[in-house]
C-alpha cells in the first residue's frame, strides 16, 4: 500500500505542466492538431516570436507573432 501511495504522489508531480514555453529555431515540419509551437522568426518584430498552431487535415496552420513574457519563454536547444 505505501509503494502504490508513493507512486500516485510522484505521478502527481511530474504530470505538473511546466510553466516555461520552449521557443525553436526553425517551425516543426509536423504539428500534431491544435498542437502550440514557439519559433524565433525573423518575420516578427523584436521582443516577439512566430506561435503556430497545427490544423486537421485540409486546413492551413495558424500563424501569428506574440509577445511572451521572459519568465515564460526559454531559448533552448530543441531539435525541431
Amino acid at each position: 500500500m505505501r509503494i502504490l501511495a508513493s507512486v500516485v504522489v510522484v505521478s502527481c508531480f511530474v504530470a505538473l505542466p511546466c510553466s516555461a514555453q520552449t521557443i525553436l529555431k526553425s517551425e516543426p515540419l509536423m504539428l500534431a492538431p491544435y498542437e502550440v509551437a514557439f519559433v524565433r522568426d525573423l518575420s516578427c518584430p523584436s521582443g516577439k516570436v512566430l506561435k503556430v498552431t497545427g490544423a486537421i487535415r485540409g486546413l492551413h496552420r495558424r500563424k501569428a507573432c506574440v509577445a511572451l513574457a521572459g519568465e515564460q519563454a526559454s531559448l533552448a536547444t530543441a531539435m525541431p
